[in-house]
């Protein structure tokens, strides 16, 4: 089912209507699509590589409105709609636990959700539904996403088709690799 789903993801990027269709995937994604915009957005910036930054900046902000979707879902809808959503990704038995440290964390969360692999819906359900703070939710949504999708549409825009590869295969583990560092960075520094 997955495949078919990608497959899917990937011939939408040959439409006319292909920024629209980013967007919808892009604000989805952030709240219950199990695809991420990465694989439509590739697609796209490699057959227009002039249009890299606005497509970036379309799969953006369409994740941000997304996420607040998911943040609305959480929020509003947890038992009805957030919960099955999570106990289907495998989540269930994790959110009481989740959501008593949540909070403390929320901001590295969220950071870390709209940087790497892990899915970003998962964090924008739980934000939504422990209270997080929405200034700081949104905040660092955009700045996670904007990061994430810049920095793809960035490298395909220097180097091209050539990059595709690297990054539909390993872009997420260098990405996981950055934040790690980045943890241990600040915390090195907090602490010695």
């Amino acid at each position: 089912m997955l495949r078919r789903l990608y497959d899917w993801t990937l011939a939408l990027a040959a439409h006319p209507r292909a920024l629209w269709a980013l967007a919808l995937v892009a604000f989805i994604e952030a709240s219950v699509f199990p695809i991420p915009p990465d694989v439509l957005m590739i697609a796209m910036i490699v057959a227009t590589p002039r249009r890299a930054f606005l497509i970036a900046a379309v799969a953006t902000l369409a994740s941000v409105a997304g996420g607040l979707a998911g943040y609305a879902i959480g929020a509003l809808a947890f038992e009805t709609l957030g919960r099955p959503a999570l106990e289907a990704l495998g989540k269930g038995e994790a959110i009481e636990a989740f959501n008593q440290r949540f909070n403390d964390f929320g901001f590295w969360s969220v950071l870390i959700a709209g940087l790497t692999p892990f899915p970003y819906k998962v964090i924008t359900i739980m934000s939504g539904w422990t209270g997080l703070p929405l200034g700081v939710f949104l905040g660092t949504s955009l700045i996670a996403r904007a990061g994430r999708f810049f920095l793809v549409a960035a490298l395909l825009w220097k180097f091209g088709p050539s990059i595709r590869g690297f990054i539909e295969r390993r872009l997420g583990l260098m990405t996981v690799l950055f934040v790690v560092l980045l943890i241990g960075g600040v915390w090195l520094v907090r602490f010695l």
